[in-house]
């Protein structure tokens, strides 16, 4: 066995072709766009190299043949509610079915860190934003991923837990058909919620990005500072987010709440990507461009993926919550645009968010575990705490 590590062009293609000769047994599979994997270890197009740094390695067996690869990397902002020791990430890891092999990337990455000040890394994670590439999948084989989720052979859970990792957190994706009833208790919770002078909840317009994008700040970081990762997130980060995703975005599908013009949870959905990447096989040139066009004026897409959903938390517990789906739903419900709706992870240290899931009917679709392991063996483990919610 020999470890190359990716520093050209050439090894930094073989990374990306590692992991789909890895996954090639399973229709299910879609490659992921070899740019956007490009772009996370590219300091000019990856804001966390201002608060870290990454490594990346491919194993090579004694024929030359690529049989695995492994990225680490440090973070500084990488911080989760209970840990009080510095804690690295591992991710993009594929390998055969060898624990050998899968030892030896894990041992590469370990040492790396280590030589960083980490006492611990957690995996398989982003180096980046938590929307993607996050935990390690552990059911859901038998359907195609949504754009942004790790996706792997169902061996390499043994792999990580042979190797001592250990389940930090788990991670649940909930779904259900668009044009599923909701449960009696949203039209009976909506009707009461639409009476009460000053609410309403419209769907952003395209041609007013600027302003939606202000109030998708201010209810992010309103919903989100509970957790403890003072993660905040300014207007311009957000309209350079939404400018990135406006060809495929779908204004009917994107709500906001508001009282008195105040913005107080938001409902983001959008069209699932992967429905058109899938025809790429990772490329993203110009033709692909001008063949999603096509597809989308087409409604080839009818798969829709929740991508944020949050409440201001003073405004929690009234109902709002249920106000905003409904409201969706009079919209997007038996039009034929959507079939199915997959929404994002949910940690199950966030149990309000997954009864949330639960309480639209919707079933539970798929399972990821984020691992963790700890350096000093003889350290004692802890799971993730559970959120704390803050009034």
């Amino acid at each position: 066995m020999h470890l190359i590590e990716v520093t050209d062009k050439k090894t930094q293609q073989a990374f990306n072709d590692i992991n789909a000769a890895m996954n090639r047994s399973n229709p299910c599979y879609i490659r992921p766009l070899d740019n956007e994997v490009n772009a996370v270890f590219d300091p000019a197009k990856n804001k966390t190299f201002k608060y870290g740094e990454a490594r990346r390695w491919i194993l090579e067996n004694e024929h030359g043949e690529m049989v695995g690869r492994i990225a680490a990397f440090t973070n500084s902002k990488y911080i989760n509610k209970g840990t009080d020791f510095p804690t690295g990430g591992i991710g993009f890891f594929d390998c055969i079915n060898d624990q050998a092999s899968a030892n030896l990337l894990f041992d590469t990455a370990k040492a790396w860190l280590e030589s960083k000040g980490m006492e611990a890394m957690d995996g398989p994670i982003n180096f980046g934003d938590r929307d993607k590439g996050w935990g390690l999948m552990v059911s859901g084989f038998d359907k195609e991923p949504m754009y942004g989720m790790s996706f792997n052979p169902p061996y390499y859970e043994s792999l990580f837990t042979g190797y001592g990792f250990e389940n930090y957190y788990n991670q649940y994706y909930y779904s259900m058909r668009v044009d599923d009833p909701l449960p009696d208790r949203f039209p009976e919770r909506h009707a009461r919620f639409k009476n009460k002078p000053g609410y309403t909840a419209r769907h952003v317009k395209l041609s007013e990005l600027e302003k939606y994008a202000g109030d998708f700040a201010t209810v992010y970081n309103a919903a989100w500072a509970q957790h403890g990762e003072n993660k905040e997130i300014t207007k311009e980060q957000v309209l350079k987010l939404f400018n990135t995703m406006k060809p495929i975005m779908d204004e009917r599908v994107i709500w906001f709440a508001y009282y008195k013009d105040e913005p107080i949870a938001m409902f983001i959905n959008i069209p699932d990507v992967n429905q058109y990447f899938k025809h790429f096989n990772g490329k993203f040139g110009l033709w692909q461009k001008l063949h999603l066009l096509w597809m989308k004026k087409r409604g080839v897409g009818k798969r829709l993926t929740g991508l944020a959903f949050g409440v201001v938390p003073k405004y929690q517990a009234l109902g709002v919550d249920s106000f905003i789906i409904y409201e969706t739903s009079l919209l997007i419900q038996f039009k034929g645009w959507y079939d199915e709706y997959e929404m994002g992870w949910a940690g199950d240290w966030n149990p309000k968010m997954l009864n949330i899931y639960k309480s639209l009917g919707a079933s539970q679709s798929r399972q990821m575990v984020t691992f963790r392991y700890l350096f000093n063996r003889d350290m004692p483990f802890q799971r993730h705490p559970e959120m704390e919610y803050k009034t």
